[in-house]
């Protein structure tokens, strides 16, 4: 049987295919839900405390019981889950903070389960918040120079994770891209009896300008230095190819790519090799500008914002971590 050629069949008229909403809609190829987004938020001690981020239009540092009414304003748009940081009272060296049984994101966390059984928790591990010198990692002197430790700082982050899961944290998400450090959550889990309990690894994080807003909220900033001897290099897709892979091979059972849409050749590529559940952070300097040139009236923030999400969603994300979750799900809703 010869196979059909194009020049037998009549031409091919795309705009019959686009004529009306219901049928756009029909042979709509990639589709946003609700269900996929997921909102960050973050905790510091307190009550009734609502700390707007000058940087970051709409989003505040909240206390615990404000944290509970943002989270139920979200669960109730159709967000099902929310991505936890936490900014304690006091930081060290030592990063006590991330690790303490009635530490800011324990006590968050806690909090969110006993009022919103259903939501999904997911919290982010990593040191920089908690360290006095705002790295990810134990900082130790050589001569005139410091370095990042890496194998001390995975018994800390290992620790920290075992401390969000006896919270009750659904999912463990460890973000500071020390080496090894999913095996070693992985086994902390294990040993502490969480072995149901998944890891959303920060797989390919990029050193990225794009952080700045993230850093007045989460109040990270690194005192001196940078964090590009941990995090990747932006030029390079085939390592971060094999960042996966290793934290695949580790126990990761979800890998994320951060940031977002300047990284959409590494978010195909990970999911056309890997096919995990993959998660996109459209991370804050991405939010900040839709902001502000919305105020501006530069642009449309609601079709921008879905315009945007609905390229990760192309370029293979199921799952979208965004400020904007519950601006999105609403207006997904037709709100």
């Amino acid at each position: 049987m010869m196979t059909p050629v194009a020049s037998q069949f009549p031409v091919c008229r795309p705009r019959r295919l686009r004529q009306s909403p219901a049928l756009r809609a029909l042979v709509r190829e990639t589709r946003l839900s609700p269900e996929q987004l997921v909102l960050p938020l973050f905790s510091r001690p307190g009550k009734k405390l609502r700390h707007p981020v000058a940087s970051m239009p709409g989003v505040f540092q909240l206390s615990p019981d404000e944290i509970v009414k943002e989270a139920t304003t979200a669960f109730t748009a159709g967000v099902p889950a929310v991505l936890i940081f936490g900014i304690p009272e006091t930081k060290d060296a030592r990063a006590s903070g991330a690790y303490a049984a009635k530490g800011i994101v324990q006590q968050t966390v806690r909090l969110l389960k006993k009022e919103l059984p259903d939501l999904l928790v997911i919290t982010d591990v990593c040191l920089c918040e908690y360290m006095s010198h705002g790295h990810c990692g134990i900082v130790e002197q050589h001569g005139h120079s410091a370095r990042i430790a890496n194998d001390p700082s995975l018994k800390l982050l290992a620790r920290t994770a075992a401390s969000h899961a006896e919270a009750g944290a659904d999912i463990i998400a460890p973000s500071d891209m020390m080496d090894g450090r999913v095996r070693a959550i992985r086994s902390a889990l294990d040993a502490g009896g969480f072995l149901e309990t998944p890891i959303l690894s920060y797989a390919a994080k990029f050193a990225s300008g794009y952080y700045g807003p993230f850093r007045d909220a989460a109040e990270s900033a690194p005192k001196f230095g940078d964090r590009r001897s941990y995090q990747m290099d932006a030029a390079n897709p085939r390592e971060a190819l094999r960042e996966v892979a290793q934290d695949i091979a580790e126990g990761a059972d979800m890998v994320m790519v951060k940031p977002a849409l300047a990284y959409l050749d590494i978010l195909w590529q990970v999911k056309q090799q890997f096919g995990l559940p993959t998660a996109a952070y459209a991370v804050s300097g991405e939010y900040s500008m839709v902001k502000a040139a919305a105020a501006n009236g530069w642009i449309d923030e609601k079709a921008v914002t879905l315009e945007n999400l609905l390229a990760l969603r192309r370029a293979g994300a199921d799952i979208l971590i965004t400020y904007a979750a519950v601006d999105a799900a609403r207006w997904l809703k037709g709100g």
